[in-house]
């Protein structure tokens, strides 16, 4: 059986705690939401939908000459979960597996992506989470069968833990599954990290 991985790439949130949209914050020479999309795109990953809030012309402009589809949840108050279903609803009907990525790890290696779309292969019916030095992260690549599960369930940590799939841990030497984008000092962090 062939397997292609979607990727819903989450940037509705409203980012009250960094004081800014931390989307558009620069990384190198592009936006935070631009480097997550071109870090998929080195994956191997073809259908990359992108999940962007109500406050969002600044984020559809970065996002213009990229091969992605964009769709809009109203709600960026509302949990993660919410924009992973409005996200799902645009799936390729052919995708086994669908890869969830917060815009706020930017710093997530194309490898690791690769290394989790590899493992789907293996274990297509399982929920596959990256963890760095017994530390699980993101992204996480649901199966196509636990789709169900992020339907009904209310957090994504929910969808996760009572949805009666395998869970495979895949260990990667990749601090950046673990570092987010919350607050200024967090950027700062990333910052570092990545001239670094």
């Amino acid at each position: 059986m062939q397997h292609q991985v979607s990727s819903v790439l989450l940037a509705a949130g409203s980012a009250k705690r960094m004081g800014q949209t931390k989307q558009l914050l620069q990384l190198g020479d592009c936006t935070v939401l631009e480097h997550c999309i071109k870090t998929i795109m080195a994956s191997g990953v073809t259908d990359i939908i992108v999940v962007l809030g109500s406050q969002a012309d600044g984020l559809l402009h970065a996002v213009r000459n990229l091969p992605v589809r964009t769709v809009f949840n109203a709600e960026p108050e509302s949990e993660m979960i919410e924009s992973a279903r409005i996200g799902l609803r645009a799936l390729d009907p052919a995708s086994t597996g669908l890869l969830i990525m917060p815009a706020d790890h930017p710093l997530v290696k194309s490898e690791t992506l690769r290394a989790l779309i590899n493992l789907h292969a293996m274990h297509p019916e399982s929920i596959i989470i990256p963890s760095f030095r017994k530390r699980r992260g993101h992204p996480t690549l649901f199966p196509r069968i636990a789709v169900h599960d992020i339907n009904v369930k209310g957090t994504l940590r929910e969808a996760i833990g009572d949805s009666g799939k395998e869970i495979v841990y895949l260990d990667v030497d990749d601090e950046g599954v673990l570092l987010d984008m919350d607050y200024p000092g967090d950027y700062e962090t990333i910052l570092r990290r990545f001239s670094g």
